[in-house]
């Protein structure tokens, strides 16, 4: 047991250079040549090998729930980059309509 973690603890020191040297090397990509939404997981899947999740162009996938049904999702894919514009341009909008409600229901007087 003694011998175990001064060992243990020597690999770490040796791994650690190896693995910061990844995730800091640049990764030269294009962007994905069809829209992330038309590609088969298998073709997505093919694309992100190699790239971190944190690439402007890895893709990832959610799957949405189809309003009125209990059973239906669609699947919807972007790029990180495209991703991130999508949750500012949803809280953009989740900002402009509690504005909207807030500014009309402080107007009444009860």
């Amino acid at each position: 047991m003694n011998r175990i973690l001064p060992t243990l603890a020597a690999a770490l020191m040796l791994a650690a250079p190896a693995l910061a040297a990844d995730e800091t090397a640049p990764i030269d990509r294009a962007p994905p040549s069809k829209p992330p939404s038309a590609m088969t997981p298998t073709e997505i899947k093919a694309y992100n090998a190699g790239l971190p999740e944190t690439h402007p162009y890895y893709i990832k996938c959610r799957k949405t729930v189809e309003l009125g049904s209990l059973v239906k999702k669609s699947r919807v894919c972007y790029t990180n980059e495209k991703w991130k514009d999508v949750v500012a341009k949803s809280s953009q909008n989740a900002r402009d309509t509690t504005e909207a409600f807030v500014s009309k229901g402080g107007n009444s007087s009860n």
